[in-house]
C-alpha cells in the first residue's frame, strides 16, 4: 500500500515571490517613508488566504479609513513554507542593521522572532490598546509580540454519522481505528488543524515537564521522546482517509467534511464557525474539544522588524492598535471568527455570546517554533508509507 499525500493548486511561484520581497534590505519604498504625505505600510503575512483576506478585505479598508494618510498592502508566503528562510532573512537584516520590505508581520514565528531580537520590543504607551489584552495572553509572545486574536483545534464530526462523539485522545484514537477511512489530517507542514493533531498524539507519550519545555524553550535532544508518538500515528495511517491519504492544508479537510466524504477530523475553530457561516460546512456538522489532551490553541501575534525606519514604525503602531480596537477586534470576529484578545465587554452583544465560553489566556500551547518544524520534517519522514 502506498501513502499519498494531496496537493492543491501550484503556488510555489506565488509564494517565492512573496518570499522574495520579505527578504530584501532597505528599498526605495522602506528608505522612503512617505510619497505625498502618504506613509507605505506592507504587512507580511504568513498563513492561508483567509488571514489576507481579513486584512485585505476588512482591516485594511478600514483603518485606511480613519488613517488615509497611511497606505497599506499585504504580502504573504502561502502556509508560512519559507518561514525558516524567512526569520534567516531577517536576522540577516537585523545584524547589518537594514530594514526589510514589510513593516508588520503576521506569521506563527513572531514571537520565536522576538525572543531572538529581531523584533521591537512593544507596550501600551506606543500601541495603547495593548493595555486591554489580558497579562497572560501577552506572556504567550514575549515583549515584542502583539496579541490580536486566539484560536483553538476542536474535533468536527458529522452528527448524522456520529451521536456519540469521543471526549478525549484516546477515545479518539479508537474511533479512528473503528470506523477506517472516516477521519482525515492535513499533513502538519501544510496546515496547523493536522499540526496540532500530530502534536497533540506526540504529546500523550510526554511528561507535563516535558511539554512545558517544548512549549517554551528549545532543546533538540528531547526529540527522542517523540518515537511512541510517531509509531502510534504511522500505526494510524491505514485507518485514516483513503488508507493514509492525507489533505494538503486545513481547507482541504473542511471541504472533505463538507462533502460527507469523512465524518470527522481536526479543524480551527475560527475556520469552523466562517464554514459554517459560508455553507461549506453543514449544520449537522459540530464541533467539541477533547481532553488528555486537549488539542492545541493560542493567541495570533504581530510583531514589528526591529530595524524599521521611525516614521514608518510609528505608523505600523498605529496599526496595531487600530487592530486591538473594539473595531477592529469586531472585524476580526466577523471576518475569520477569531476569539478577541480584549474584555468582550466592549464588544457587541452579538459578538460578546458568540466567543462566551472562549479564553484565550487558557488554551493548551503547541510546541515551541523550532520544535514545531523539527516535528513536521520527522512526520514527513516518519509516517507517510
Amino acid at each position: 500500500m502506498k501513502t499519498r499525500v494531496l496537493t492543491g493548486l501550484a503556488i510555489a511561484a506565488a509564494a517565492t515571490v512573496a518570499l522574495s520581497g520579505c527578504v530584501q534590505s532597505a528599498n526605495a519604498s522602506n528608505a522612503a517613508d512617505t510619497s505625498g504625505g502618504t506613509t507605505n505600510l506592507t504587512v507580511f503575512i504568513s498563513g492561508d488566504t483567509n488571514v489576507q483576506d481579513l486584512w485585505d478585505k476588512s482591516l485594511i479598508p478600514a483603518f485606511e479609513k480613519v488613517h488615509p494618510k497611511i497606505h497599506v498592502s499585504t504580502s504573504i508566503d502561502l502556509h508560512g513554507e519559507h518561514d525558516a528562510q524567512t526569520q534567516a532573512n531577517l536576522a540577516t537584516a537585523v545584524k547589518a542593521g537594514k530594514s526589510v520590505a514589510y513593516d508588520l508581520v503576521d506569521a506563527g514565528f513572531v514571537s520565536t522572532a522576538g525572543k531572538a531580537g529581531l523584533l521591537s520590543t512593544v507596550s501600551d504607551s506606543t500601541i495603547p490598546n495593548l493595555k486591554n489584552v489580558p497579562e497572560a495572553t501577552k506572556q504567550q509572545g514575549g515583549d515584542s509580540a502583539i496579541p490580536y486574536r486566539a484560536s483553538s483545534v476542536l474535533l468536527a464530526y458529522d452528527s448524522k454519522k456520529v451521536t456519540d462523539p469521543p471526549k478525549t485522545l484516546d477515545d479518539l484514537l479508537a474511533w479512528i481505528k473503528a470506523n477506517p477511512g472516516q477521519f482525515a489530517y492535513n499533513s502538519p507542514s501544510s496546515g496547523g488543524s493536522g499540526g496540532s493533531f500530530v502534536a497533540t498524539v506526540l504529546a500523550k507519550y510526554l511528561t507535563p515537564a516535558e511539554q512545558e519545555t517544548m512549549q517554551t524553550t528549545y532543546d533538540k535532544s528531547l526529540e527522542s521522546k517523540w518515537d511512541k508518538g510517531f509509531a502510534a500515528l504511522k500505526d494510524l495511517g491505514p485507518s485514516t482517509y483513503q488508507k493514509g491519504v492525507y489533505p494538503n492544508g486545513n481547507d482541504q479537510v473542511v471541504q472533505l467534511l463538507g462533502s460527507g466524504q469523512i465524518a470527522m477530523a481536526p479543524v480551527w475553530s475560527d475556520q469552523f464557525i466562517t464554514s459554517q457561516k459560508t455553507g461549506v460546512i453543514p449544520k449537522t456538522v459540530k464541533a467539541i474539544q477533547i481532553t488528555d489532551p486537549s488539542f492545541t490553541g493560542s493567541a495570533s501575534f504581530l510583531g514589528i522588524p526591529k530595524t524599521e525606519p521611525k516614521a514608518k514604525k510609528a505608523a505600523a503602531e498605529k496599526l496595531a492598535d487600530f487592530v486591538l480596537s473594539a473595531k477592529g477586534q469586531q472585524l476580526v470576529a466577523s471576518a475569520v471568527s477569531g476569539y478577541p484578545v480584549i474584555p468582550l465587554d466592549s464588544l457587541p452583544e452579538s459578538v460578546a455570546a458568540q466567543f462566551a465560553d472562549a479564553n484565550p489566556s487558557q488554551l493548551r500551547l503547541g510546541f515551541q517554533s523550532d520544535f514545531a518544524a523539527d516535528m513536521n520534517a520527522a512526520w514527513d519522514a516518519k509516517v507517510p508509507q
